[in-house]
Formats: structure tokens, sequence, C-alpha cells
């Protein structure tokens, strides 16, 4: 009874594997013959043309940006004020 049933997973097993492996195996030939044919073809629908970037202008520099002094004392003073909570 066991090896019987044993037999059977096994038989069920070989199929399926074989199944998959059958169906997989279709699926890449059809994708490859269907790649061939989409390059015979190919011609007869051309791709855009890629339009060029244009030129960026440089940003000008921020002036907030220069003001490090300013955002110095403002941190400062921001951590003196969380040290005096604790």
């Amino acid at each position: 009874m066991g090896s019987d049933l044993l037999r059977n997973g096994l038989l069920l097993m070989v199929i399926g594997m074989s199944t998959v492996f059958a169906f997989l195996t279709l699926m890449v030939i059809c994708i490859q013959l269907s790649a061939k044919l989409a390059a015979k073809f190919a011609h007869l629908l051309p791709e855009e043309e890629k339009k060029k970037p244009k030129a960026k202008k440089p940003a000008a520099p921020k002036a907030a940006a220069t003001d490090d002094g300013a955002l110095v004392a403002v941190l400062t003073a921001a951590v003196a004020k969380h040290r005096e909570g604790k």
C-alpha cells in the first residue's frame, strides 16, 4: 500500500515536471521566433528619433547660501536653548 502511493506520487511528479518543462521550452522557442519575425519587419515601424536636450543655463548662486554666519548663529542658539531645557 505504501509503495503504491509512493509510486503514484513519483509518477505525478514526473508528469507535472515534464509538462512544465515542455511548456517553458515551447514558450522560449515562440519568443525567439517572434523576435526574429519582429526584426524582419522592423523597417515598417521606424522608431522616433530622440530629441536632443537643450543646453541649460548655469544656475546663479543664491544669496542665502553665502550667509553661513547667520545660520551658525541660529543653530548655536537652538542647541543652547535645547540644552537649557534638560
